[in-house]
């Protein structure tokens, strides 16, 4: 009987190292996409000549109005990883949205900066994958990652 409940509790522990580290995965990944953004917003707003210009383009909007969308985004982003970092229940649900946000923000400014688009997709679909696959029994032991 004490093995089996050994063998219980290190399932367990191992299940809580696990989802700690996905957790942290995604406040860092999203630490990283919302950084990177607000870059990519200040270039926007300074400077439109980085930038590819497509005719022709269905969502064809202003580089200036883009770099704010951006700039906005990325902010939000660092801030809810902050909350991720504390295993905050209200920052993993915010983050499946933010991140949800830079996918569609990337996916209409692709003509723009395609293959940096396509890299911000996969980082914000990276951040899904981690803060959806924990379930919320999972984190709720560990509080905090910060040491």
């Amino acid at each position: 009987m004490t093995a089996t409940h050994t063998a219980h509790a290190h399932s367990h522990t191992a299940k809580r190292h696990w989802a700690q580290g996905l957790t942290a995965f995604a406040a860092v990944m999203l630490m990283i996409a919302g950084v990177l953004d607000i870059c990519r917003g200040i270039m926007a707003i300074a400077e439109d000549d980085v930038f590819v210009t497509t005719r022709s383009y269905v969502f064809e909007y202003d580089l200036t109005g883009w770099g704010w969308i951006h700039l906005v985004l990325g902010a939000v982003a660092v801030l809810i990883s902050l909350g991720l970092f504390q295993a905050s229940v209200w920052a993993r649900a915010a983050g499946v949205a933010i991140a949800g946000l830079i996918i569609v923000a990337n996916f209409l400014s692709l003509p723009y900066y395609p293959v940096w688009s396509i890299v911000m997709i996969a980082f914000s679909a990276f951040i899904i994958w981690a803060l959806c696959v924990v379930r919320g029994d999972d984190s709720s032991e560990g509080r905090s990652y910060t040491g």
